[in-house]
């Protein structure tokens, strides 16, 4: 019996639904979800394995214009999506507007994987409404075959994975077949604690914040870990800490129940915040806390 694999990249603007969509694709919250723009910093692979098959989904940051080296790094994972993609899904809804980000527009009119256009939201947009949208993305790209679907309600994924299962290309898998993430168990705990301030504080703050688990021992029962949240100013890290600690202890009460249900077991967890002036500005800084692309 022969085996299909390959990556399948979901590619798009920000808040337009691409990790509520890498979710839902691989059935596991592998990314975080807010409403904030700029909530995934990473390439993230989600890994679906079927018999004959395995699926390494990507999920990318929103494609946005750099403005420091952090969101360079954000988007060269974008560009690396763009040249092993075996399957690219662009996401759109049904609010964007279709000369958004015009020379990505133009890089998918040329790109040599197969193209499935999905047009996100639909249920909060109407059949007359979505027809136009549909007609003018098949003008703009007409290679690309156009799928609307609700990633929220899980409308048409089923559609979905059964095209993506027709065009993968013949090939052995690429991760063991029990795999569900090319990430670290780190790394997702980072990106928990990481979704609290984002939900928690406003402003510049979730954006100039990054997450090291300093200490991660596992056993049977329990994982104990600290975590140190880095900021690039002294104010910063008295808003993280709040009021008497109220603020760090509420954000970390919320990512230890989180953690606990994500884990499956019980979670003691230990929160630091530190001063690193222009983390998001230095190399050294950027490539330990993984931005390596």
């Amino acid at each position: 019996m022969s085996h299909k694999s390959g990556f399948v990249n979901i590619l798009g603007n920000p808040n337009v639904g691409k990790s509520t969509l890498m979710n839902a694709l691989v059935g596991e919250k592998l990314s975080i979800i807010t409403s904030k723009a700029q909530t995934t910093r990473h390439r993230i692979m989600g890994i679906v394995n079927g018999e004959d098959f395995q699926i390494v989904y990507s999920d990318t940051p929103g494609i946005l214009k750099p403005n420091y080296k952090l969101q360079e790094k954000m988007m060269g994972y974008v560009g690396s999506a763009f040249e092993d993609a075996d399957i690219i899904l662009y996401l759109t809804d049904v609010y964007e507007k279709m000369d958004k980000n015009q020379i990505y527009i133009d890089r998918l009119s040329r790109a040599e994987a197969p193209v499935m256009l999905l047009i996100n939201k639909i249920d909060l947009s109407n059949p007359e409404e979505l027809e136009k949208i549909v007609e003018n993305w098949s003008k703009i790209l007409p290679k690309a075959e156009i799928v609307p679907i609700s990633a929220l309600k899980k409308f048409n994924l089923e559609y979905i994975l059964k095209r993506i299962i027709e065009k993968l290309p013949e090939n052995p898998p690429f991760f063991p077949k029990d795999s569900l993430t090319d990430k670290t168990e780190r790394f997702f705990a980072s990106e928990i604690i990481r979704e609290k301030i984002l939900l928690n504080y406003q402003k510049e703050i979730p954006y100039s914040v990054e997450i090291e688990i300093e200490e991660f021992k596992d056993t049977e029962k329990l994982l104990r870990m600290r975590a140190i949240i880095y900021v690039i100013r002294t104010s910063q890290k008295g808003i993280i800490i709040g009021h008497k600690g109220e603020a760090l202890k509420k954000t970390a009460t919320e990512a230890r129940k989180d953690l606990e249900e994500f884990f499956g077991k019980k979670v003691f967890i230990e929160v630091y915040v530190k001063v690193s002036k222009d983390w998001r500005d230095k190399d050294r800084s950027l490539s330990n806390f993984g931005y390596n692309i």
